[in-house]
């Protein structure tokens, strides 16, 4: 592993541990040659996934593009780091073990849609406004008028 800070090739583990959730692992490295210390995370990787853009536009799958969706979404609501990370952990786990290489981007955002809907109502209605492409205050009452109906059933 390349040192971040010097890009010295020969970096040390001083220590390894599991995650949380065991998706992934976590080292602590060493940089010998100007003594810095960082830490890099290993996760499993499953197969190349691909994303098929509305417009046809085929783009690899970014990871942090989720994270960074929910963070945003989530920003201000009571969610951990460590809640985030799990959520964007099962859905990437989701998409590779589902068989398909290609994923719609729209199944992407219907997966957060749904997990966001678990985690935090108004994160799930900020996240939608974005997603859904709201332009007026009226996209917004037909969109919560019918979360309530959603909850309703």
């Amino acid at each position: 592993m390349r040192c971040p800070f010097c890009g010295n090739n020969d970096t040390q583990v001083k220590d390894s541990r599991p995650s949380e959730d065991n998706a992934t692992i976590r080292r602590r490295r060493y940089c010998p040659s100007c003594g810095s210390r960082f830490t890099t995370f290993e996760r499993v990787h499953l197969r190349e996934l691909t994303v098929v853009k509305t417009d046809g536009e085929k783009v690899p799958f970014d990871r942090e593009k989720v994270k960074r969706s929910m963070e945003i979404a989530l920003r201000k609501r009571p969610a951990t780091d460590d809640q985030i990370e799990r959520i964007v952990n099962g859905i990437q786990r989701r998409l590779e073990t589902s068989g398909e290489t290609e994923i719609p981007s729209k199944a992407i955002g219907e997966l957060i849609m749904e997990r966001l809907m678990e985690v935090d109502k108004v994160a799930y209605v900020r996240f939608a406004s974005v997603y859904k492409d709201f332009h007026e205050i009226k996209d917004f009452d037909d969109f919560i008028g019918n979360l309530g109906d959603k909850e309703q059933d």
